[in-house]
């Protein structure tokens, strides 16, 4: 454990009562992530002073914590997403107890994230929590929820309509897919999951799903041009995975692409685009404009089935990241798994 006396004083004149945070270091010693003590006075000069709930185990924080190059600056507190109330809002639109949620904006990658107790952070990252959310929920939603509604919205705004057909979803299990299966079924879509875990269908089929594909029978090499049978994608996956599911899509269909868990590769034909007219959108949640990312909280409050939010939601403390890094990167967490910063 690192001694929160190491680090650069940023703050003169600022509470000096300790917190923990979860920060990577890179040193003599090599990069290293553990659980350390910072005071207000260590926290980045922005003007938002957070009290931060909870955050969000995500697959760019499994990443980090195994060090596969998401940070770009040390030392980082990690944490691409956050949940809290406002301690101190400066000179901004927020004043004191206002809650709100941050997703993406380079946390834990250039700037400090939710992985701690409290956060100084710029305004205009900041989205406003929907008041009929509890801010647990919100972190179990968390940034693969909020892409994943993402994606639905560009499915809708494209024209994909519930009757044109099944939608199917890519890493049906992780936290983008299990949200995506819950939102479109809830829409009314006929929603197909592919996954390689045969034991978690019976929670596929709570969220919504009405029929299952292997991953393996994606993520073979295919030819580039297949029957159709997909009306829609949202893909978390990537390389021969997404390549597959282009070739089958329907005429007109439309591939919502936001993950690479399977690869960042694309070894795809062109013949889907320029002979079924197939659309492949890619979804950024990281930089998404602040009103974008308000519409897609309101639709989450709106079309979010609470039930199966609960049922797709494990709750951990923060000192068990080292743990459940790499359980996310190699598949082996379900839905979504949220971080109590005050465990």
């Amino acid at each position: 454990i690192m001694d929160f006396l190491t680090l650069p004083k940023k703050q003169e004149g600022l509470m000096a009562e300790k917190f923990n945070a979860f920060m990577f270091t890179d040193n003599d010693s090599g990069r290293q992530a553990s659980l350390i003590q910072l005071t207000e006075a260590d926290l980045p000069d922005e003007e938002v002073l957070i009290q931060v709930s909870y955050s969000g185990l995500n697959y760019k924080d499994g990443l980090a914590i195994c060090g596969k190059g998401i940070v770009r600056r040390f030392p980082m507190v990690g944490g691409i997403d956050l949940v809290g109330s406002v301690i101190d809002g400066g000179q901004t639109e927020y004043i004191k107890g206002d809650q709100v949620i941050v997703n993406g904006w380079g946390l834990s990658e250039v700037h400090w994230g939710g992985f701690s107790q409290k956060q100084r952070l710029n305004p205009d990252w900041l989205v406003r929590m929907p008041s009929s959310f509890a801010e647990s929920e919100t972190m179990a939603i968390g940034t693969a929820g909020y892409t994943a509604m993402l994606c639905v919205l560009e499915l809708e705004e494209q024209g994909v309509q519930p009757e044109d057909g099944e939608i199917l979803v890519t890493g049906a299990a992780g936290g983008v897919g299990s949200v995506a299966i819950a939102l479109l079924s809830g829409l009314g879509y006929q929603v197909v999951a592919s996954t390689g875990r045969q034991e978690t269908h019976d929670y596929l089929r709570f969220l919504g799903a009405s029929d299952f594909i292997s991953r393996s029978e994606l993520s073979k090499a295919g030819r580039p041009f297949q029957k159709e049978r997909w009306a829609g994608a949202v893909d978390t996956v990537g390389t021969a995975t997404l390549a597959n599911v282009l070739a089958q899509t329907q005429y007109g269909g439309v591939v919502t692409c936001c993950g690479l868990a399977g690869g960042a590769d694309l070894p795809a034909s062109v013949l889907p685009f320029i002979l079924r007219n197939v659309h492949l959108i890619g979804v950024d949640s990281v930089m998404a404009s602040k009103e974008r990312r308000q519409h897609a909280w309101d639709r989450l409050e709106s079309d979010l089935d609470r039930n199966k939010l609960t049922q797709l939601t494990t709750v951990e403390p923060m000192s068990a990241l080292p743990q459940l890094g790499p359980k996310i990167i190699a598949g082996k967490t379900r839905g979504r798994v949220v971080i109590d910063v005050n465990q």
